[in-house]
């Protein structure tokens, strides 16, 4: 059994288009089986898409991006960079697809499981970690952040705040020294770090 944290899914790619709707601003993206909340703009992401902080020129990484609702939304509306990961063979075809449809020249997707294809050092992380993954995933999603921030950079990520998302707050505050609550609704809470060098 594959889940959409696998890195190839069994089922047929059938292309479908899904309309999502955020912060004023309607648009379609492709869809497909094997996509985590492939029918609708999740909670989580939309959450974390109506309270991320950006900054002009960021470079921003949206890990586990599935079909890209985040990164894509996001470079739309803003001026910055984006780079897209999924360990998802799929999720990635559909994200760099969703990118050409949109002619979006300040996005682009990649195959990467966690950080293992990403050399770069960003100034913004985001995620919307897949908890049914297990805890230490999660884990290594903050860790590793750290690992590719710029210094002041900061790791953004969205759970629901009764269901993990406090084990992941008082991680976040481990690795990074810090941690505050910058959004909420729904019953999610996004939460950032920041990474401080003296």
């Amino acid at each position: 059994m594959t889940h959409y944290y696998s890195e190839k899914q069994e089922g047929k790619l059938k292309l479908f288009e899904i309309e999502i709707a955020v912060k004023g601003n309607k648009y379609n993206l492709f869809s497909s089986d094997g996509i985590f909340s492939k029918k609708e703009l999740d909670i989580g992401s939309r959450v974390l898409i109506e309270n991320c902080i950006l900054n002009d020129n960021d470079f921003v990484l949206d890990i586990g991006c599935g079909y890209g609702a985040v990164g894509i939304t996001l470079a739309k509306f803003n001026n910055i960079r984006v780079l897209m990961t999924d360990i998802n063979e799929r999720a990635v075809f559909l994200s760099n697809t969703n990118i050409k449809n949109h002619r979006l020249k300040n996005a682009e997707a990649r195959k990467s499981n966690l950080y293992e294809n990403v050399s770069e050092e960003f100034d913004v992380i985001l995620s919307n970690p897949p908890q049914s993954a297990g805890k230490e995933v999660c884990f290594k999603i903050i860790e590793g952040a750290h690992t590719h921030l710029k210094n002041d950079g900061s790791f953004q990520l969205v759970a629901r705040h009764n269901k993990g998302g406090e084990t992941l707050e008082k991680k976040m505050k481990e690795v990074f020294g810090n941690v505050e609550r910058i959004g909420k609704g729904s019953g999610f809470k996004v939460y950032m770090s920041r990474k401080i060098i003296d």
